[in-house]
Formats: C-alpha cells, structure tokens, sequence
C-alpha cells in the first residue's frame, strides 16, 4: 500500500498516544454498541436457516436454490472482511464500524421487501457487506475501548453476546415466525441498527490513523481468491458438476498466488504477512481455524447423529442447546483468566476438553438417557468457551497496537474459514458415507480439536 510514512508524521500516530481504554461510563456504552452490531450480524448468520422452507415456498424455488440466501452473506463477509480491515487502518475503525452498521441495515430493510430470490439474494450480498464492516474491525475497537489490562476480560464478554446470539438465534427466528411472516426477521435489524449507529457516534473511540494509497487491487485478488475457493468448494460439497467445481477451485488457486506476490513485500498487505512472521500471532490463527473447524464439524453432524439414535425434531433441539450456552458461561469466565495466565495453557486445556466431550458423543450408546447426552454437550460448550477467549486475546495483543485492524481482520476470516471447511468436510463426508457419515464426521472433529490443542500448548515454546 506504499511506502510506509516516517514515525513522526502526524498522521501515523503512535498507538502509545492514544489512551489506555475509554473512561466509564463512555466505555460502557461503546462496548453496547459494539455488541449490538456483532450480535445482529451472528443472528442473521443463524435465522436465516430457519426461514428457507418459507422462503423457498414463497418465492416457490427448490430448497438447493434458496441454500443461496445463506452462501451469499457469507461469501460476501470472507470477500470483504480483511479489505475493509486495512481500510479502518486508514481512515479510523469507528468510520468503517459505523458504515458497516448503516450498510447492514439497509441490507436488512432491503431483504425484508425483496418480492423474488435474486433480490433477496442481492440484498444478503449487501447486509454481508455491512456484517464485514462490522466483523472486520469489532475486536480492534474493543482493544481500544478497554484498558490493555483488562482486554482479556472485554473479549470473553463479546464472545459471551456471540454465543448468547447463537443460542437464541433458532428460538428467536421460531418464535418470529410463529406471528408474522419470513420478512420480519430481517425487518426487526432496522430499530436495532438505527440505535446501535446512534450510541456508536456518540461513544465508539478514536483510534490512530495511517496515511497510505488505498490497494484497490489487493483488495479485488483477495475477494476473487475467496470467492473462488469458497465457491469451488460448496459445488463440490453439495454434488455439483464436479468439472465446474474444480476449475473455480483452479482460479481461485491462481488468483492466490498473484495475491500472494502482490501483497509480500508490502508494508502493510491487506493479507497481514507482516504480522503472520510474528509466531505467537501465525499459531493463534492456526489453532483458530483448527478449532471452528472441529467446532462447525460438530454442530452440523451432531443433529443427524441425534436423530440417528431415535431422537425427535423437538428433541433434537433442545439437546443442542447446551453447548452454546456452556460457551457463554464460560466465556467469560476465561476472559478474566486469560489476563493473568497464559493462553497456551487455558486454550489447549479447552480443546483437549472439548475433543473428550465429542469423542463421548461418538460413543453415546443407543439407548442412553438425555441427562447423560445434555453434560456431554455442555462438556464441549465449556471446552470451546475456555480456548476462544483467551485465543482471540492472545491474537490481538500480539499485534502491534496500530495493526489492529489487521489483526481483526484475520480474527475474524480464521473464524470464517474454519466454519466453512468445517461445513464443507462435513458435506463430503456425508455423500460419501450417507449411514454412518454423522459418526465419523464426530470422530473427524475430535482429530481437528486435537489438533487445535497441539497448536496451542506450541505457544508455551520461548
């Protein structure tokens, strides 16, 4: 993005100049702020599926056809996330947090009038830019909303709305539903958007700025990379025609490289290679994707697993439910500790718990009660919930403060991309062993989260 400007210039403020965390109680209310918009944009990552039947009879398409509702805004988040990252750096995170807002809510206004599944898919690609705003730089205000000393603390109490959002997402959506039609679930964001947008001008920080040319072309290689690899990789998940699936696969391979040697040598690459040479910030990431990885693999099996031992649809749900929960217990409670002791321990010992939770769940005999399945699934839920904070605390202060938008930035695409390797894998998986691919997928997310283990308890290494 050019040549980096001197120290001393003005507009490259230092980090150190600005202050240590908000006063209270401006803290307080840029933290809600920053919560509302986060839990709006996971919401809609979750409800949306609970509308597809309605929207596929509305609009009357096939159910593969509405699966585009859901591919559109997270195709459209992985495309724009790192670019609107560097972009913060820029022209300040509360700019882009703020657009990022008004932009998702209008994306949200324009679902809930969209009369055909182009438009609605059209207006998702819009809401998912707005939710990328958002995403791409919510973890570098926090880190300036806070004192350093207590930004362990700040991120267990995003992760904690983050779960919280994920657990009631479904029920939400349910009871929506259960009184008005399929729109309202997306017309509900404008009041929340509109007072989300408000406290943010009056309460979000500033934070330090950097004069450089924004990197137009990074940013297009970086959309065409993931869309092309994102989108190669759902043909071939959901049995499409294996040729076209390969040769996206193929370009998006070769837009990787060019990204690649167009951003290595840059100052600040919208690709933060600079920061994935720090080793403590290139193994957070890692154990990052490892762990949503074992995460998405377990969620999207465990249902069909459920029903598999004779459980109902009813039955099914209410089973799920006490893994995220346990995850906003725990979340936290792990952000406290994570500002006094080291994230390779408290991570490696969340994954380890959360491997034993889902190789219990590979076991769970035929016929074995619900109370036995609920601590297992609870078990997993605390697991996840005692790695994810002190990770992402560990990820971001080991940028340097004014790369926060970078750090962010991968944060949240280390999040995305595990999530949809996860739901890839596990598409493949079921294809090709449709009886007992639910199993086997649990067995493949105890590996990932051992894997995300070994990583972790790496960073103890000097």
């Amino acid at each position: 993005m050019g040549a980096a400007p001197p120290p001393s210039s003005p507009d490259r403020a230092a980090a150190g100049d600005f202050p240590d965390g908000l006063p209270v109680p401006r803290r307080y209310w840029a933290q809600a702020a920053t919560i509302m918009a986060i839990v709006m944009s996971v919401l809609d990552s979750s409800i949306a599926n609970i509308a597809l039947p309605s929207i596929a009879s509305d609009f009357h398409v096939t159910k593969a056809a509405s699966i585009w509702v859901i591919n559109a805004y997270q195709m459209a988040i992985l495309a724009a996330i790192l670019p609107f990252a560097s972009l913060g750096e820029v022209v300040g995170f509360r700019r882009v947090s703020q657009a990022g807002m008004v932009v998702f809510t209008l994306g949200s206004l324009a679902c809930a009038w969209s009369n055909s599944l182009l438009a609605l898919s059209i207006a998702r690609v819009v809401q998912g830019l707005g939710a990328a705003g958002i995403m791409s730089v919510n973890a570098a205000l926090v880190r300036f909303t806070y004192p350093h000393a207590m930004l362990g603390r700040a991120i267990g109490i995003n992760a904690f709305a983050v779960a919280i959002s994920a657990a009631i997402g479904p029920t939400i959506a349910s009871a929506v539903l259960a009184v008005a039609p399929w729109p309202w679930l997306f017309g509900i964001n404008g009041p929340i958007g509109l007072a989300a947008f408000v406290i943010a001008m009056k309460a979000q920080p500033q934070t330090p700025r950097v004069r450089r040319p924004l990197n137009y072309v990074g940013a297009a290689l970086n959309a065409g990379t993931f869309l092309f690899l994102v989108g190669g990789l759902q043909a071939l998940a959901h049995d499409s025609a294996a040729p076209l699936a390969f040769l996206q696969l193929g370009a998006g391979a070769v837009l990787a490289y060019i990204l690649v040697r167009h951003e290595l040598d840059r100052p600040s690459p919208i690709i933060p290679f600079d920061l994935l040479r720090i080793r403590l910030f290139s193994l957070s990431i890692a154990t990052s994707v490892a762990s949503f990885m074992a995460q998405m693999a377990g969620l999207v099996a465990l249902p069909f697993e459920i029903q598999r031992l004779g459980r109902s649809a009813v039955e099914t749900g209410l089973l799920m439910t006490p893994w995220p929960v346990a995850v906003a217990i725990a979340a936290p409670i792990a952000g406290r500790l994570a500002d006094r002791y080291p994230a390779g321990i408290l991570g490696s010992a969340g994954m380890l718990c959360m491997a034993a939770g889902l190789a219990l769940l590979a076991l769970f005999p035929q016929g074995g009660s619900a109370a036995d399945f609920i601590w297992r699934m609870a078990l997993c839920g605390l697991g996840f919930g005692f790695f994810q904070a002190p990770n992402n605390r560990t990820l971001m202060a080991a940028a340097p403060r004014a790369r926060s938008g970078a750090a962010g930035g991968m944060l949240g695409t280390a999040r995305l991309l595990g999530q949809t390797l996860g739901a890839a894998g596990v598409a493949i998986l079921f294809r090709a062993y449709p009886a007992t691919g639910s199993n086997l997928i649990l067995w493949c997310a105890v590996a990932f989260a051992l894997f995300a283990a070994a990583i972790s308890l790496s960073r103890l290494k000097p």
